[in-house]
């Protein structure tokens, strides 16, 4: 539970709070914005994380502020969060603080709104512990589908971006830099776009619309229009173009999927999916797990070539993490299935088997990655599975051309040639679509052994009863 109270009495009077050095730089950069505003209302967890409470953000600090006339940058409530930073450990001065970031949230002030909302400080929680469970941090230009309105209301802004808070510069502490990331509502098909493109180009396209966002990328909640609405251009002649001309930014997603291997029969003992039922499903080694994760931030950078990582590196986020929750070492395989006893197999048949929200990414996967040279990867929120799309162009995958269809453990892997991937999307056509699909659908490429299925939500869930 959290309470809503004034900061400490100390910054009321101009006096440095009695805070770890990393707070007191957070409050440092708050302060040089808000000179006049040293007692901002907080959201406070009465029970703090770290002692079992359920909030992971200790303070969510909410400020009001007046905007920028000169930049058409309307008045706002800005909230900014403490508690992703470390406070504790050392990582050396050019490292990051914990994470690595705190959240910040800039949300329109309606008229004669004398106090700022709460909402959002809840919504910041959620995103935390997001970030605290899975220990995936957040990036610039990254996407949250969070299919429901962020306030609990009827608004269309269902969804959200991140980007770099226009204000807020990042801090140096004794423990590493932080940087500050914005949460920026966005309807389902500014969403859908930022998927298919990048996130980087619909932030900009929405900083060139007062309604929408405007340069400070403020979320206006009563916003009852997209930006493709609002500008009907936008879509064939900016976002149509950037799919064309640069692909997709989006690398892989967390999804609801499974796959089958049909060479086989499904009581092999043997069988390395990682959805078993009725047995204890394998689960990805830590050098996979590294590796999968340096292959979804891959997708991020601008490479002339596409690769993957070989496995066994570990290089991503490794002494972030060592400098966190161990959680990824005491529940990883290692003790179940030693990394070097699990070999590469060649696979003759695969089935792919995804809900309808994963579905309507393969178009994406295939036109907006494949065809550039690139790789996507979808990784189960159920289960260990992971399924990755390679292109010919991609190196050190451990699937070829010889034999596509390739799983080390749970992690599949499927090559799939320029020629094959057109003929794909011919018949996935229907997926890209914003329309519902009458489910199970399934579609099948006999001459390639290869089947999928976009089956309903129930079928995954029930899979791990």
């Amino acid at each position: 539970m959290d309470e809503i109270r004034p900061n400490s009495g100390a910054q009321a009077h101009g006096l440095v709070p009695l805070f770890p050095p990393g707070l007191q730089a957070i409050y440092g950069e708050c302060r040089r914005l808000y000179p006049d505003q040293a007692n901002p209302l907080q959201v406070t967890a009465i029970v703090k994380y770290w002692l079992g409470g359920p909030d992971p953000l200790d303070y969510i600090s909410m400020y009001r502020n007046t905007g920028c006339p000169a930049q058409d940058v309307q008045e706002h409530w800005h909230y900014v969060s403490f508690g992703l930073m470390n406070l504790t450990v050392f990582t050396g001065a050019d490292g990051p603080s914990g994470f690595g970031f705190e959240l910040t949230f800039r949300l329109k002030r309606e008229v004669g709104e004398t106090a700022p909302p709460t909402w959002p400080a809840e919504l910041m929680q959620g995103l935390a512990r997001y970030v605290f469970q899975s220990e995936n941090t957040f990036c610039s230009g990254d996407h949250v589908s969070w299919h429901s309105p962020l306030d609990n209301s009827e608004s269309r802004i269902q969804h959200m971006l991140l980007t770099e808070d226009p204000q807020m510069h990042p801090i140096q502490t004794p423990f590493g830099t932080v940087s500050f990331l914005q949460i920026v509502g966005v309807c389902a098909e500014e969403l859908q776009a930022s998927q298919q493109w990048n996130g980087q180009g619909i932030l900009e396209l929405m900083r060139g619309i007062r309604i929408a966002g405007g340069p400070w990328l403020i979320t206006d909640m009563r916003r009852g229009e997209t930006i493709f609405e609002i500008d009907p251009h936008l879509q064939q002649e900016r976002v149509d173009q950037g799919i064309e001309t640069e692909g997709s930014n989006l690398s892989g997603v967390s999804a609801k999927c499974v796959w089958d291997d049909l060479s086989r029969p499904p009581e092999d003992e043997e069988d390395s999916r990682s959805i078993c039922i009725g047995s204890q499903p394998r689960r990805l080694s830590n050098k996979d797990t590294e590796q999968i994760r340096e292959t979804l931030r891959k997708g991020l950078e601008f490479n002339t070539k596409s690769a993957l990582p070989p496995i066994g590196s570990q290089k991503q986020n490794h002494d972030r993490a060592q400098s966190r929750k161990d959680s990824l070492d005491s529940e990883s395989s290692a003790a179940i299935v030693p990394h070097e006893l699990v070999r590469t197999r060649q696979l003759e048949s695969v089935h792919l088997k995804f809900n309808q929200e994963s579905g309507t990414l393969l178009p994406l996967c295939l036109r907006g990655r494949l065809l550039h040279g690139r790789h996507f990867t979808y990784k189960s929120i159920n289960g260990d599975t992971a399924i990755t799309f390679v292109s010919t162009g991609v190196e050190g995958a451990f699937a070829t051309e010889e034999h596509p269809y390739a799983a080390h453990g749970p992690w599949l892997q499927i090559l799939l040639t320029e020629e094959f991937v057109e003929q794909m999307l011919g018949d996935l056509h229907e997926l890209g679509s914003r329309d519902e699909t009458k489910l199970p659908k399934e579609y099948s490429w006999p001459e390639k052994k290869l089947k999928i299925s976009i089956l309903p939500d129930s079928v995954f869930d029930n899979l791990l009863q």
